[in-house]
């Protein structure tokens, strides 16, 4: 994971004459709840922003930290690679790559040195001259009929894709309890069937296949010796109930 965030730090997210300042919190909140803190911005209309830090929700660290620059040569200066976003087709885009094979070359790259994603305004995305700046343009894949993403909500798939290249998808386990033994689930078996039969659900004269159904779901469900368990203390309180209604 050390290394995972050692890749990530080089990472920047640009972007460039964003007009709205609530875009940039909720960009800033996407970045961070992927690990990625280094925003620049280049030439916004209002920043800082009382809408920007209620958007960032938390991730305010981040807007305290954002660049502010005039220009995107300034923005992507010392990069080994910038990668510029764009859902529309472009004549001289150069490499287009989707965006998860993007980000995969990002975190290859990364080690060598910094790397750029760079967003347009949210009217009109990256214009072509801003686009040539960038060596690869990544995209989105996306609704052919309506591609244009909110631009927070592109940042928040950068970001996503990002940490997933960079960390393998690790993500938290549940922890796993002791399995139930083969003669634990017998038992259960063996009490339940005895129950079944009491019940009048189970005709032991014709069972046909409840007995194999009840086997197999037994053994799809993987138990565990607290669920053995709970399961056989439930079969013990119906067959007390069984008998307290019989003669």
């Amino acid at each position: 994971m050390t290394a995972a965030i050692d890749l990530l730090s080089r990472i920047r997210i640009v972007l460039v004459a964003t007009s709205h300042p609530g875009n940039v919190g909720a960009a800033a909140r996407a970045m961070f709840t992927m690990g990625l803190t280094r925003l620049v911005l280049v030439s916004p209309r209002r920043f800082p922003d009382p809408e920007a830090v209620a958007l960032a929700t938390g991730a305010t660290s981040v807007l305290d930290g954002a660049t502010v620059l005039g220009t995107l040569d300034e923005a992507i200066a010392g990069c080994a690679l910038a990668i510029g976003l764009s859902a529309r087709p472009r004549e001289f885009a150069g490499r287009v790559l989707a965006m998860r094979d993007a980000a995969m070359e990002a975190v290859v790259t990364a080690p060598h040195g910094d790397i750029a994603f760079v967003f347009g305004s949210e009217m009109s995305g990256l214009s072509n001259a801003e686009l040539a700046r960038c060596a690869l343009v990544a995209t989105i894949p996306a609704n052919p009929d309506y591609a244009s993403l909110n631009l927070a909500a592109a940042v928040q798939v950068v970001a996503y894709e990002l940490r997933v290249a960079a960390t393998g998808g690790d993500v938290w386990r549940a922890p796993r309890f002791a399995p139930a033994t083969a003669d634990e689930i017998e038992a259960l078996f063996a009490n339940g069937e005895r129950t079944l039969i009491a019940m009048r659900i189970l005709n032991p004269e014709m069972p046909k296949k409840l007995l194999p159904r009840l086997r197999r779901l037994f053994a799809r469900a993987g138990l565990e010796k607290e669920e053995v368990n709970i399961l056989r203390g439930i079969v013990a309180r119906i067959d007390q109930l069984i008998a307290r209604r019989e003669p």
